[in-house]
């Protein structure tokens, strides 16, 4: 689904230990991460609603983009709800992607991943283009870290970094599937 010129877009992430929020809105867009540790479920609601009121738009969006994980069981829930919750007051659709692609930066090939504990990391290898994941090089995958340093060589990687709201916010955009399933570290 493509957003019209005209449509408000909210992207949301609660996968990882911060809270990220993304809104783009004819001649506008605004990105926040703030680490939370677990306090998700309690600051969510007031973080979406001040994040529209710093830019004077109304509560309501066009095209709901979340994160789908890898992340903890609660936290990928808790944006989940949240996100499927205000798309069916909005009737706006909800479009799922991976937690995995808020974490690109710059341009080029990348690695991503999450410490998926006991020496393991969820991660992705990725092309990135304009700020987001263009081709998937590396499929998401739970591996010990040294197989997955192994995969990367000399790519740059970038682990256990705040989410960005607007690639998460683009990604869903350009490819989010509107069938999507959660993934736990």
């Amino acid at each position: 689904m493509t957003a019209s010129p005209s449509s408000v877009t909210l992207a949301l992430d609660t996968a990882t230990p911060w809270l990220t929020l993304a809104l783009v809105w004819p001649g506008g867009e605004l990105s926040v991460s703030r680490e939370v540790g677990r306090a998700h479920a309690e600051l969510l609601p007031q973080a979406a609603r001040t994040l529209f009121d710093d830019v004077g738009l109304p509560f309501r969006a066009d095209l709901i983009v979340i994160g789908t994980g890898p992340g903890s069981y609660t936290g990928v829930r808790v944006g989940a709800s949240y996100a499927l919750g205000l798309g069916r007051v909005w009737g706006a659709p909800v479009l799922g992607v991976s937690t995995l692609e808020a974490l690109v930066r710059g341009e080029g090939k990348q690695g991503v991943s999450l410490d998926a504990r006991k020496g393991n990391v969820y991660g992705a290898v990725y092309e990135v283009q304009s700020g987001m994941v263009h081709t998937r090089l590396h499929d998401p995958a739970r591996l010990p870290l040294p197989d997955f340093q192994a995969i990367l060589g000399d790519t740059p990687h970038h682990h256990d970094v705040a989410p960005d709201g607007l690639a998460l916010l683009r990604a869903g955009v350009a490819h989010g599937q509107r069938e999507w399933a959660l993934a736990y570290l």
